[in-house]
């Protein structure tokens, strides 16, 4: 699907056009119009936490930068989808009617397709709270994704606007989608000194005065809190997975919105969640006999994590490998520290869609022999990581002791490549 539009706040011309992305690809934007087509993808590593982005949400990796996504992302979580591309050829996303209508429509017109996975959610377990000044944003345990605002100006038409519902498919497009953006009549000024709203008009912004909206009329009687529901639908989409919790607002932005992701974030690493040998199968290609990584049992995304390799008499390369006084081959302990490294960095959000491959080993030192029956931990750590590299120190311990140590370099292509040597052979 494609579509074109102003963008609300730089007022360039913007074109998009969204194309399916695989399995666990997530969203991610590509900038046409740069050199090299830098890819960005939409997660919590990529948002842009900066205080002063009060007026949209936006996403950066390696210097570039895609602004105002909020309303494509609220448009595809409100209609359940996972993985799509969108090639940009602008920094900002198209304004189109200053709600996710639009684009909902594209997306039901392009056609939904189910993929054959399970869909992931992220649970939340316990109440997490975000705040500044008289705002607050609060997510508590639920078992559908609900969310329920109010909305509180000093204006007649916008004191004590209060929503709440559950977010399904329907509700979503009714209720929420044509919920257009808004700003105070007492604000433009403000907004345009900043060098923002450039491509605002009365078609897509509400703005609203002492009697309500300036040369406008609303959808709904309660619009403009409908629209900050849309807001959050569209930033918490930069957890890359569908919520689960009841998300309660007063009051609160895209930057309390953008806070709470990454809050939630932290307490999904304080929780621990465990990649077993399906979810790792599922992140990695490699298979019996070279699949040597049992479970991650601690990933922190983008940064670090911990494998499992649990080392048995039955292991393939035992049968070659001094029968008689069985040891683990130690370029094979380089390799699960490797894989291990793979699962923390392609589950990090910042490489969609691809696979890791070798390209350097260095400083590698083995301490001691690995026998069956020992269990190998993995522990790694993200040094730099670049759109096309990342350098991952490793290190193996069994019992607490470091049996092994390297430093190692990966490039990355698409996971199309595997396709492509399959149908070769």
């Amino acid at each position: 699907m494609s579509l074109s539009g102003v963008g609300l706040h730089t007022g360039v011309k913007v074109n998009l056009t969204v194309r399916p992305a695989g399995t666990g690809e997530g969203v991610r934007f590509v900038r046409i119009d740069l050199d090299k087509r830098p890819v960005v993808p939409v997660c919590p590593r990529t948002a842009v936490m900066d205080p002063q982005v009060t007026r949209c949400t936006a996403v950066e990796a390696a210097g570039t930068r895609v602004c105002t996504i909020e309303h494509i992302l609220a448009a595809a979580s409100g209609l359940g989808i996972d993985n799509l591309t969108v090639d940009i050829d602008a920094e900002e996303v198209p304004g189109m009617d200053g709600s996710s209508v639009e684009f909902t429509a594209a997306f039901n017109k392009a056609g939904i397709v189910e993929q054959n996975a399970p869909k992931e959610f992220i649970e939340v377990k316990s109440p997490i709270s975000v705040g500044s000044g008289g705002a607050s944003l609060t997510i508590v345990p639920a078992q559908q994704f609900k969310i329920s605002y109010m909305l509180d100006y000093d204006l007649a038409g916008l004191r004590s606007q209060l929503v709440s519902t559950v977010v399904t498919q329907e509700i979503f497009e009714q209720a929420i989608a044509p919920a257009r953006t808004f700003c105070l009549h007492s604000e433009v000024a403000l907004i345009r000194g900043r060098g923002l709203g450039k491509g605002a008009d009365e078609h897509n912004t509400l703005v609203m005065g002492t009697d309500g909206p300036v040369g406008n009329s609303l959808r709904f009687p309660d619009e403009c809190a409908r629209h900050k529901v849309l807001d959050i639908v569209g930033d918490v989409f930069l957890l890359g997975r569908p919520l689960r919790g009841h998300v309660i607002g007063f009051k609160s932005g895209h930057a309390l919105n953008r806070q709470l992701v990454q809050k939630i974030m932290e307490h999904e690493r304080m929780n621990g969640k465990v990649y077993g040998i399906n979810d790792i199968m599922n992140i990695l290609p490699h298979r019996y006999p070279f699949l040597l990584v049992d479970k991650v049992i601690e990933i922190e995304p983008g940064k670090k994590g911990v494998g499992i390799k649990n080392v048995t008499i039955n292991d393939g390369f035992f049968q070659g490998h001094f029968p008689s006084k069985p040891v683990m081959p130690g370029v094979l302990m380089v390799e699960a520290m490797a894989q291990t490294a793979g699962v923390v960095v392609l589950t990090g959000g910042a490489h969609p869609g691809k696979v890791a491959l070798f390209m350097s080993i260095e400083a590698v030192k083995f301490r001691r022999l690995v026998a069956p029956g020992d269990q190998l931990v993995m522990e790694v750590e993200i040094v730099l990581d670049r759109e096309r590299t990342t350098q991952v120190k490793g290190t193996g311990k069994v019992d607490g002791e470091t049996v092994v140590e390297a430093e190692m370099l990966f490039s990355y292509t698409d996971k199309s490549y595997l396709k492509n040597q399959e149908n070769v052979q």
